[in-house]
């Protein structure tokens, strides 16, 4: 959120965990299952809680009340997860009792920070596709091959489009890589803000379900969504992109590791993603 649509900021630790127990609040929300937010839920005084507590008597993380118990079970059992049909920021709204109503992320693009992009191509050479490759290192069945990327960035070079390779430091080995290959765009690695704001220069966004996918949602921005591991209907794209999978059925629900040993996400043609961006972002 825009820092100054933010009353006080605290850091999650001690001081402010003693700070925050000592004060009462109208309202207050923990949407985290770890043991340190639910405790901090449990303490603080409020007339109204939303989320997840700490069960006093074992000190396990639960819901505050019944508007809670749907997200606190689809993360624990598989069944349950995968015939959820609510986007995670409808769940989110009914479990602090709201309806959702299609509401906008409130964010901040640090346009005002001033940053020189003059380094990228103008708009006017072609629409800037942010090609976020990385997905953590939590689920790497996610992970889509350099080959395909290198594959995508050919399609939308000979297509009229820009191709700009975003990521962090763990993706910079591999977009070193794409970029000696293809000469996409990529001009490394940045602070949070100023990685954001590089964000808000593209035409559209391809990426894994990761930060970048929620910043380019965000930014409303027309999002490629690679999915393969997770259910489809948790991500809400307010109408701007296409969810795209692999040719073949993923079979390793929130699995970290792909128990066929080659993920499915070979099985994604990197035409499919090119006809997605295609149709998103058209020229």
């Amino acid at each position: 959120m825009p820092q100054q649509e933010i009353e006080e900021i605290l850091k999650f630790d001690y001081a402010s965990s003693l700070h925050l127990q000592a004060r009462r609040f109208d309202v207050a929300i923990n949407l985290d299952k770890e043991k340190e937010a639910a405790a901090l839920l449990l303490n603080v005084q409020a007339e109204t809680k939303f989320g997840y507590t700490l069960r006093p008597y074992d000190g396990v993380p639960w819901p505050i009340n019944e508007l809670a118990d749907h997200k606190y079970l689809t993360g624990v059992f598989d069944q349950l997860s995968l015939g959820n049909t609510k986007p995670y920021v409808q769940e989110i709204f009914e479990l602090c009792g709201f309806d959702f109503r299609g509401e906008e992320y409130v964010f901040d693009t640090h346009d005002d920070k001033g940053y020189d992009w003059s380094a990228l191509l103008p708009a006017s050479a072609g629409p800037r596709i942010g090609l976020n490759t990385g997905c953590g290192d939590r689920w790497t069945t996610r992970l889509w091959s350099t080959e395909k990327w290198i594959q995508l960035i050919h399609k939308l070079q000979a297509a009229g489009y820009a191709p700009v390779l975003l990521g962090g430091e763990a993706e910079h080995p591999r977009n070193l890589e794409l970029q000696a290959a293809t000469g996409a765009a990529y001009l490394g690695t940045f602070p949070l803000p100023r990685f954001i704001n590089l964000m808000n220069q593209m035409a559209g966004i391809v990426t894994q379900v990761t930060m970048g996918m929620h910043i380019s949602i965000a930014l409303r921005k027309p999002t490629i969504l690679m999915n393969n591991i997770f259910n489809p209907h948790e991500f809400d794209l307010y109408g701007r992109g296409q969810i795209v999978g692999p040719n073949k059925q993923c079979v390793c629900f929130y699995r970290g590791t792909c128990r066929l040993g080659t993920s499915c996400m070979e099985d994604l043609p990197a035409e499919k993603v090119f006809q997605a961006v295609a149709e998103s972002v058209p020229q």
